[in-house]
């Protein structure tokens, strides 16, 4: 922390902070808000105040995007993988990347190697009569796609870990974890070229699926990002009076601090979520759309802080339950809504962690809609920490601890085995430290 943010906070008031989940969650909204409301007033400006710096910035961003719509150019930022490999990535691609937070590789890797990727994963599952053990949705997130079923509970497929511990993939991790600010008041918060290989799961939906989609959310946290002492420190220029110094690319706090415990949670930091594709995809059927702002995290944060919001509500966030992003409390954020380019197999797709995303609900769809979930997800004591149980369970075909305990896999004699792994695999799963 610097000197003049060491000044500054020592003079406002010291805000409560919960480290496990409160047990009256009403009680401790009632608490936290007048204590952060007060902060930013200690500061000599009001919430209204600090939260008209973050509308506008809001309100440049989307008029940004609309200008590129009316030219007809992709608001997604698209680049080619051989010019992250190539290190030939323009300033101005840089630049578009750092105001949308959301990319689109091209060729990330070659369409035979993720069609067979693809195939390999439905050879998988059958030989080890998936489909004739498969007992519904593991959780209600998902569950509420309507295809059966459309997210397969499989994390240990050779596919999934050769596209995890590829070279390839390393490559735009690590590119997509230089935009941050990793290291600063002393403290390198994250390692940019290693990544944690955080498991996750497969989506194949089917030609004529009907899907109800996923509505608008953000994964970050719930109300551990008001309530918890770390998070207060990475959301410090929200609460205290330096509001234009906020960057959302700034990791400061964000990868030791605990995350309270749900069904939704995630245990990892992940700098971006992403996707790898396994088949072609059309932009309009049933694909992912984001709200290509990183700064909206701001406005997120603040907007319980006006008046018009109960006193017990956090504009709907509580445990258990994503991240809403919803008409009722953020219609500017949501007028920013875009989706993304058609993208064809081996192409990937990137969002920012704090990103409000959503997936379109699709009738009769045309072509499969195969994607594996790999995120960038850099090594640093939160993701340490929860790479013990990622290696227990890679070392016993379990469910990964964050997910459903299904386990459908440990019984499977062909799952990835820990003799094929390479040494990005291996030091991702911490087994060379």
């Amino acid at each position: 922390m610097t000197l003049a943010t060491e000044t500054r906070q020592a003079g406002l008031p010291a805000l409560p902070h919960w480290e496990n989940t409160p047990e009256d969650l009403a009680a401790a909204i009632r608490e936290i808000k007048p204590a952060l409301r007060a902060r930013i007033e200690a500061s000599g400006r009001t919430v209204e105040e600090v939260f008209a710096v973050v509308e506008e910035r809001v309100r440049a961003r989307l008029a940004e995007i609309r200008a590129d719509e009316e030219r007809g150019e992709s608001v997604w930022p698209v680049i080619d993988y051989a010019d992250i490999a190539n290190g030939t990535v323009t300033p101005e691609q840089l630049d578009k990347l750092r105001r949308r937070g959301c990319l689109v590789v091209r060729g990330h890797f070659e369409r035979d190697q993720a069609l067979a990727w693809d195939a390999s994963i439905v050879d998988y599952v059958e030989r080890n009569e998936f489909f004739e053990n498969y007992r519904g949705p593991g959780d209600d997130f998902f569950g509420s796609v309507g295809s059966k079923p459309e997210i397969y509970p499989v994390y240990w497929s050779q596919a999934q870990m050769e596209a995890r511990q590829s070279d390839r993939m390393a490559n735009v991790q690590s590119f997509l974890n230089s935009l941050w600010k990793h290291e600063s008041e002393g403290v390198q918060w994250f390692d940019p070229d290693r990544d944690a290989l955080y498991p996750d799961r497969i989506r194949r939906r089917p030609p004529g699926a009907d899907s109800g989609g996923l509505g608008t959310h953000l994964d970050p946290g719930t109300l551990d990002l008001w309530m918890t002492r770390a998070y207060q420190q990475a959301f410090r220029h929200l609460f205290d009076g330096s509001v234009e110094e906020y960057d959302p690319w700034d990791a400061a706090h964000r990868t030791a601090g605990p995350q309270y415990p749900g069904s939704t949670m995630c245990s990892a930091f992940r700098t971006f979520q992403g996707w790898t594709a396994l088949s072609d995809m059309d932009h309009d059927q049933g694909v992912l759309h984001t709200v290509p702002i990183p700064e909206a995290m701001a406005y997120l944060m603040l907007r319980p802080l006006l008046p018009d919001v109960p006193d017990d509500d956090m504009c709907g966030v509580t445990t258990n339950q994503v991240f809403p992003a919803d008409e009722k409390w953020h219609p500017l954020l949501l007028e920013a809504l875009t989706g993304i380019p058609d993208v064809k197999a081996g192409d990937s797709v990137w969002w920012h962690c704090d990103m409000i995303h959503s997936v379109a609900p699709i009738t009769d769809q045309k072509g499969w809609g195969n994607v594996m979930y790999i995120p960038a997800a850099p090594w640093c004591p939160r993701n340490e920490a929860y790479s013990a149980k990622v290696r227990e369970a890679f070392l016993t075909g379990s469910s990964p601890s964050d997910f459903p305990e299904e386990h459908y896999e440990r019984a499977w004699p062909d799952r990835f085995d820990v003799d094929r792994l390479n040494e990005t695999g291996r030091r991702g799963l911490g087994l060379d430290d």
